[in-house]
């Protein structure tokens, strides 16, 4: 592993503290892992950049898919992912997860979380695109994340394990022979522990989230500024399958020009029967796929896409009217509010919807224990690139690979911890006085940023869009650059300046990979190349930071990822 050796422009850390590991973020995957860990009786400190439960996971709204129905299998589900994941999922890291996925829901719920059950009390189950059978688990009709994440966090809180809330992870401290050593951070607001600091522990995992707001419209809420994968990209460590952005094809249209978080219309409604319709009424999925409306979400995104263009529309709708005001009610009360509260009423009338950005299926690369390419760092869940979702993620198993890594990365910490033993506990990191600080965008760039991105990276790609968008971010970066004076300053360090600059980091490596991979692939849509490429790019796309900021990119050599370590 080569270090960069950059860091961001901050402060020096003003108050530490110790701990055998640190997890960051608080969603399904760093909960799970932060708990495990404790549960092992290792010293868990938690940092989350807001409080515990504004993570991505409370906005989750379908469910967690996993092999739990009569008649379902493993091998069924695996079929499923695989296919979704328009062959470039690791096949061993899906059979891993749908292998375990279903003990790991059994876990979940003896930890507290509800699900929504039959008069039986059989856990109900339904199906999303891409899916063949009823897998996915929900709870109060639409409001699964928001039910695990309170399990969650209750159970944080009668552990007593330490959290450190309102806290932006900065970098990532090494100690002199290149392995983790904890991490800065910056405190917002008042408390014990107020401004830049740092936790000192030999395990880090990474549970960030995703990196949606590098799109101007996004389901992601304003936390998900790909702080996780920009960490990593300075720490040395590689990342893969950025280019791989899912754009959720039910996204509630507010307007040409809604930017910032957009509320979903979760895929659950339209596996309990709804229509995706254009404003004539005409089903046009219908013939696209031998599941209309349920098809894998790339398909899904695409067919609504091309109708538009087609039509010259800004939108098609969703029509579930016939569900009737008590299935709506009862079965999407989140949903139904949300329209309701722009003034549309699904029961009465068609939703105006249209795609948008929704999860990263990319991220930080890492193996089987959720072990990155840098010793001691961790990534599970959104931030991390396991080899599960390939070039499109299926429906609903984002909740369960953050649930059964993280299990995976606690095993592995505490066996590493029992091995190594007390040594594990304080490292020592190195002090990076005169390294390279990282050149800080203006707080006003984050908007330029999304901009960029969403008129040359989204839905539809092409050579010309991308080189444009490529110019224009590389404009930024030397912008901030040429501003270094001396002592390495640029804007004044802080959350907005910090924010925007992991932003452009996360959108600079997207757009490179999303350049070089020419062929139409899952949620990677090139307009100037139509098709799958299997025998060019049956294969994956690796970068890594330079120490000159540059962007190292290489193929591997199938769809397989080759070992971290």
């Amino acid at each position: 592993m080569n270090s960069t050796g950059i860091r961001l422009h901050a402060p020096a850390p003003g108050w530490s503290i110790p701990a055998d590991v640190v997890v960051v973020g608080s969603g399904v995957a760093g909960l799970t892992a932060a708990l495990r860990c404790e549960a092992a009786g290792l010293t868990t400190v938690v940092v989350t950049k807001a409080r515990l439960d504004d993570g991505s996971t409370r906005w989750a709204q379908g469910g967690i898919a996993a092999a739990l129905g009569d008649g379902d299998t493993p091998a069924q589900h695996l079929d499923d992912t695989l296919v979704a994941g328009a062959g470039l999922c690791d096949e061993d890291a899906v059979r891993l997860l749908v292998t375990e996925g279903p003990d790991a829901v059994r876990r979940l719920i003896d930890t507290g979380a509800r699900f929504d059950t039959d008069e039986a009390g059989s856990i109900q189950l339904t199906r999303e695109g891409g899916h063949h059978r009823r897998r996915i688990a929900h709870a109060g009709g639409d409001a699964t994340g928001a039910e695990i994440s309170r399990a969650l966090v209750d159970a944080v809180r009668a552990r007593g394990l330490r959290t450190i809330e309102n806290a932006l992870v900065l970098d990532l401290l090494t100690d002199a022979e290149g392995r983790t050593a904890g991490v800065t951070l910056h405190v917002m607001g008042e408390g014990q522990h107020d401004g830049v600091g740092a936790v000192h522990a030999p395990a880090v995992v990474l549970a960030t989230g995703g990196m949606g707001q590098v799109f101007s419209a996004t389901t992601n809420p304003s936390v998900s500024t790909g702080d996780g994968v920009a960490l990593a990209l300075r720490a040395g460590a590689e990342v893969s399958d950025l280019e791989f952005v899912q754009f959720h094809p039910t996204v509630l249209f507010l307007g040409p020009d809604a930017e910032g978080q957009q509320p979903l219309v979760s895929e659950a409604v339209r596996g309990e029967g709804a229509h995706l319709v254009d404003a004539d009424g005409t089903r046009f999925m219908v013939g696209q796929h031998e599941l209309a409306e349920l098809a894998p979400r790339d398909i899904v995104a695409k067919g609504i896409t091309r109708r538009m263009q087609e039509l010259g529309a800004e939108h098609m709708y969703l029509d579930g009217r016939h569900f009737g005001a008590d299935m709506w009610e009862h079965r999407f009360p989140t949903i139904l509010a949300a329209c309701r509260a722009h003034g549309i009423d699904p029961v009465t009338e068609p939703i105006p919807v249209a795609p948008a950005a929704h999860y990263a299926s990319g991220g930080v690369r890492t193996d089987d224990r959720g072990r990155t390419t840098v010793p001691g760092l961790y990534a599970c869940g959104e931030v991390a690139c396991t080899g599960v979702h390939g070039a499109n993620r299926l429906a609903s198993n984002s909740l369960l690979e953050g649930l059964v890594y993280a299990e995976r990365i606690a095993a592995d910490i505490t066996a590493e911890h029992s091995e190594n033993g007390p040594h594990t506990r304080v490292p020592a990191p190195v002090p990076h006085h005169g390294t390279p600080a990282h050149p800080l965008l203006a707080p006003e760039d984050r908007l330029a940023v999304q901009r960029i991105m969403t008129e040359g990276a989204g839905v539809l790609r092409s050579a010309g869009s991308l080189e444009r968008a490529a110019q224009r971010l590389a404009e930024l970066h030397a912008r901030a650059s040429d501003t270094l004076d001396g002592e390495g300053k640029t804007a004044e360090p802080g959350v907005d300046t910090w924010e925007a600059t992991n932003l452009l980091d996360v959108a600079r490596v997207l757009v490179a990979a999303a350049t070089l991979r020419e062929e139409t692939r899952g949620c990677h849509w090139r307009e100037d190349h139509a098709d799958r490429d299997d025998p060019h790019w049956r294969r994956h796309l690796v970068v890594t930071l330079r120490a000159d900021r540059s962007l190292a990119v290489r193929a591997t050599d199938g769809a397989d990822f080759p070992p971290t370590r």
